[in-house]
Formats: structure tokens, C-alpha cells, sequence
């Protein structure tokens, strides 16, 4: 894979950055949540939101 830019670089940390945010937050509206489903879809809202910034910092280690 070729080298990141300074802009991409920024733009992947950005990205990592949101991805966190989000795992976090929805974690947490999971564990708050009464409803089964609703705490299904928050539950596997996060763990998306894990997904892809694991893949997101795959781009750093290459």
C-alpha cells in the first residue's frame, strides 16, 4: 500500500477518532436501554462501529 499523506493521515485519525466515540456511546445507550430490541440494535450498532474502526487503523499498520 502506498503512504498516506498528511491529509489523509489527519483525515483516518479523524475518522478512528468518531468511530470510538460512537462504539463508546452506544455501548453505553445499550446498557441503559430496557427494551430487548432496543438494546440488540445498540448493542450491534456499537460493535459496527468497533468493526470499522479496527479496519480503519488496519490502513495505519500497513
Amino acid at each position: 500500500m502506498a503512504n498516506l499523506t498528511q491529509v489523509e493521515l489527519q483525515n483516518l485519525r479523524h475518522l478512528i477518532g468518531a468511530h470510538e466515540t460512537s462504539y463508546q456511546k452506544l455501548n453505553t445507550y445499550a446498557s441503559q436501554a430496557v427494551d430487548p430490541q432496543i438494546k440488540q440494535m445498540f448493542t450491534k450498532s456499537a460493535q459496527d462501529a468497533l468493526n470499522t474502526k479496527q479496519k480503519l487503523m488496519s490502513f495505519l499498520n500497513n
